[in-house]
């Protein structure tokens, strides 16, 4: 328990500690002193010496008490804070030495209020603590006896000498009975909800605890979270420049080499003017395409055609620089893309379109885009060389690059899928699917 400046109680409490101390000697004091100034009216010479001497007695039993409750309190390490604001009244459960204590002051009082109804103040302290110091199948039996002792006094005295006396008895004694035990009940329902609400404060305090450690380890995973997003993210923008990259800037390199290798071959003629015009073309949408990459944006070709205008062009460009018979083709009916969609696709094409020129040794080749119902899926097929996918993950020469590892990482991205079927000198089909709604 805790205390104010100077020692001063600060709890209920501890107030009532202090009255369960030193309210006994109080009570006895006040009842003396009224107890002297009427002697004259109740008390002969010998029933003085009675009082004197029930009064010490009543004294010395308190300060008995007292003590006892201060060598428990000290010997069970109840410490300071206990003793030092308060006694408590009965430490430990109400045993047979506070019940005697109790038995012992209520005859005490018994006998001097008989004696001097004044000491009816004194005997009152009974009301407060029975219930600390009785068992509690003996409680309410030490409040009744304290009851008797306070109507005798109120109605005129013990015994009562006439009818009316005892009629004024019978009904003191009741109306005393009836409060003590009212209040009593009340003060254990009290006692009773303050337990309660003492659990409830207790398993309170236990649950902000386990909250404060749910707290700490969620903002350690929170962290931890972060980190792993972090590095998710780096990782994921590493692969889109790869694949971005690859997709562009080296087909175009590519191509630029192949463009300058057939202008060296034909030398100063009209053909070679032409590769040269290609490659500088090249090096222009492949220059563009590498800015557009670091900005993150969609492919050049998209900016101002839907996805079928600008494969159409992607195949026809193909075929004007690499000499091969290739064809477009439509089918169903068409539906707005996803720009993700639509750039997938795109890359997806012209990556495919990149492995036939530089692999397949193609003489044909055929883009198909459909338009299926809740998807849309492109195939590009070539009549070239082919190759055999159980012992090779790319195309000869590829050099384990970006190739159908990164067109089905692409897909898979949107939830789509890429699939090939190929076989030595049977050539090569790729078919992409992706749903029509994927974002």
């Amino acid at each position: 328990m805790r205390e104010g400046g100077g020692g001063v109680p600060t709890t209920v409490e501890e107030r009532w500690r202090q009255f369960f101390r030193w309210g006994p000697y109080g009570l006895l004091g006040v009842a003396t002193a009224i107890a002297v100034g009427s002697a004259d009216l109740f008390m002969d010479r010998t029933e003085r010496i009675a009082t004197a001497v029930l009064v010490v007695a009543a004294l010395l039993l308190q300060v008995r008490w007292n003590v006892r409750c201060a060598r428990i309190v000290a010997a069970t390490g109840w410490g300071d804070d206990v003793a030092g604001a308060a006694l408590v009244l009965v430490p430990g459960a109400p045993g047979p030495a506070s019940a005697a204590h109790f038995a012992v002051r209520t005859v005490i009082a018994a006998v001097l209020t008989w004696i001097n109804p004044f000491f009816a103040v004194y005997a009152c302290v009974g009301y407060f603590d029975a219930v600390q110091l009785l068992p509690r199948r003996l409680a309410r039996a030490g409040i009744l006896v304290t009851a008797v002792t306070m109507a005798g006094s109120q109605s005129g005295g013990l015994p009562p000498t006439s009818l009316v006396q005892w009629l004024a008895f019978g009904g003191l004694l009741a109306l005393n009975g009836v409060l003590s035990l009212g209040f009593t009940h009340l003060a254990e329902k009290d006692a009773e909800k303050a337990a309660e609400r003492a659990a409830t404060i207790a398993e309170l305090g236990r649950a902000n605890a386990r909250l404060e450690q749910a707290l700490a380890e969620n903002s350690a995973l929170q962290a931890q979270l972060l980190l792993q997003a972090r590095e998710a993210g780096v990782a994921d923008e590493r692969r889109r420049l790869a694949a971005e990259i690859h997709d562009t800037i080296a087909q175009g390199l590519t191509g630029i080499v192949t463009q300058l290798q057939a202008a060296s071959a034909e030398p100063g003629g009209e053909r070679a003017e032409a590769h040269l015009r290609r490659a500088a073309d090249l090096a222009r949408h492949s220059l563009g395409e590498a800015r557009r990459s670091v900005r993150n944006l969609g492919p050049a070709a998209l900016e101002h055609d839907d996805l079928p205008e600008a494969l159409r062009k992607t195949v026809d460009a193909w075929a004007e620089r690499t000499g091969v018979d290739a064809r477009f083709t439509v089918t169903g009916t068409e539906a707005p893309l996803h720009d993700e969609v639509a750039a997938t696709l795109l890359r997806i094409a012209q990556e495919a379109l990149s492995n036939a020129a530089r692999h397949s040794g193609a003489a044909r080749a055929g883009v198909t885009l459909s338009y299926m119902g809740d998807e849309i899926t492109l195939d590009v097929r070539d009549d070239g060389r082919g190759f055999d996918p159980q012992t090779r993950r790319e195309r000869p020469g590829d050099g384990g690059g970006f190739g159908l590892d990164g067109m089905r990482a692409r897909a898979e991205r949107l939830a789509g899928t890429v699939a090939v079927e190929t076989a030595p000198g049977e050539g090569t089909a790729i078919s992409a699917r992706v749903p029509l709604g994927a974002p």
